[in-house]
């Protein structure tokens, strides 16, 4: 989602708020200046990406094992 600077300032609520589930890229003279996010999106986008790399018979010690292996 793109909005102006002065829409950010009218508004800032609504956009913290929308901020926790989608970027908010803020924007003056038409050229973006900053991006408001969720300082957890990245956790979660991390954790996403690895839901099934292990498989569900291997135990935790297992998998650290193998990854402390590989280094």
């Amino acid at each position: 989602m793109s909005i102006t600077a002065t829409e950010l300032k009218n508004n800032l609520g609504k956009y913290l708020l929308l901020a926790a589930t989608e970027e908010v890229y803020i924007t003056r003279n038409g050229k973006t200046i900053a991006k408001l996010t969720s300082p957890y999106q990245n956790k979660l986008n991390t954790v996403e990406s690895l839901f099934g790399s292990v498989p569900a018979t291997m135990t935790l010690e297992q998998a650290r094992e193998e990854r402390l292996g590989k280094l």
